[in-house]
């Protein structure tokens, strides 16, 4: 298993990566002509983003079994 400092770096780099998606779909939501193949891609980037950073927290702090 990845340390954990590893890995709390590599969430953070994750979530700052998603964070610009979101603005820069936000950018082109608002930016005519809309691009609405790029902002689909861009959101299925977002979300398998958003998957590994979730995969990442579950393996930090993993779930406990009571």
């Amino acid at each position: 298993m990845e340390d954990i400092d590893d890995l709390q770096d590599e969430l953070a780099a994750l979530e700052l990566e998603h964070r610009e998606l979101d603005e820069e779909i936000n950018r082109l939501v608002s930016t005519l002509p809309v691009d609405l193949l790029q902002i689909q891609r861009l959101k299925k980037k977002k979300l398998g983003l958003k998957d590994q950073i979730q995969k990442i927290k579950s393996n930090i702090l993993p779930d406990i079994i009571a």
